[in-house]
């Protein structure tokens, strides 16, 4: 059997989730290895301490290239590491030597093995996932239609012609605005399809789920089998809490998916805190200065039924 290769990024403040995202890819894959792209000292430190099964780690020393270093200046943190994906896979792929690579986001958890969503694009050379949105949460126009969070290229001739333009283009632009028919690295994809050759896009219902698409599925009846869910947005407040973001989310789908999710990431940082007691590497969000505004949308998600913000001991048990 083919050996699956997988690469993701992320830096001290996200190691929590991009360790769940390993150790649930672990768990349901039997063979495959993953790059981990460590975005700051603090996180390639502390994931080198770990010595991961089936893990390569790359620090930004090895992986920065001279276009990327110039880039790096103008653009947010957040706005780098979307310029850098496609980067990264083109990383992995040319300085190993594989013959297929998958991005993966950090904040994606696996609930069964994705092999079936690779497999699932036969001879094409390119995979890319929708983002399936729930009418009311339709952002496809600013946004994208596809969503960079699972990805797989092959190393061929149209795999790596495709690359390559990706990566160029968000060299060339890659930012957290809408402007001129572009959006960070994701509006690129929208005409991959017409553009390109040998693009597939995934039609498998279980790769893909998200906050912005679960309204429309029922998991208590198990109409298809759930691979990943994407944690999209959530985030680690002050005091334990936390939040899932603006989403409907139904009190089924939280205690199915966001209770073990974070139960595991409490394991992960008590683990990480017996070897680093000093440092974050949950990305805590500090207390904002308050205003009025933030009172009228907090009001606003209450009415609605968005304001998913808990205390983390109502979850863990």
């Amino acid at each position: 059997m083919k050996k699956n290769n997988y690469c993701t990024l992320f830096d001290s403040n996200y190691l929590t989730r991009g360790l769940a995202m390993y150790e649930s890819l672990n768990k349901y894959s039997c063979d495959f290895h993953l790059y981990i792209f460590a975005f700051d000292d603090k996180s390639f430190n502390l994931l080198t301490e770990l010595y991961l099964s089936n893990v390569t780690i790359i620090s930004l020393l090895e992986f920065e290239d001279d276009d990327l270093l110039k880039i790096k200046q103008g653009r947010s943190a957040g706005e780098y590491c979307w310029t850098c994906t496609p980067s990264i896979i083109k990383y992995s792929i040319e300085t190993y030597d594989l013959t297929n690579c998958t991005y993966l986001d950090a904040d994606l958890y696996f609930f069964s093995n994705p092999v079936v969503l690779i497999e699932e694009m036969g001879d094409k050379s390119v995979l890319i996932t929708p983002h399936r949105y729930t009418q009311e949460y339709d952002q496809s126009a600013t946004s994208g239609i596809y969503c960079v969070q699972f990805m797989t290229f092959k190393n061929d001739e149209n795999g790596m012609k495709i690359l390559n333009w990706w990566r160029n283009s968000c060299n060339d632009w890659c930012y957290a605005r809408f402007e001129d028919g572009k959006f960070g690295d994701q509006k690129y994809l929208d005409d991959w399809t017409s553009r390109f050759t040998g693009v597939h896009v995934l039609e498998n219902l279980g790769g893909g789920v998200a906050p912005w698409n679960i309204q429309q599925y029922n998991l208590s009846k198990q109409e298809f089998k759930l691979v990943f869910y994407h944690f999209h947005n959530f985030k680690f407040l002050e005091n334990d809490m936390l939040e899932f973001g603006d989403y409907k989310l139904s009190k089924y789908n939280i205690n199915k998916l966001y209770k073990p999710y974070i139960q595991h990431l409490d394991g992960i940082t008590k683990k990480l805190k017996r070897i680093d007691s000093k440092n974050d590497y949950n990305g805590v969000l500090k207390k904002q200065p308050f205003y009025w505004k933030t009172k009228l949308q907090s009001l606003r998600r209450l009415f609605t039924g968005t304001y998913n913000v808990f205390k983390k001991i109502e979850l863990i048990g």
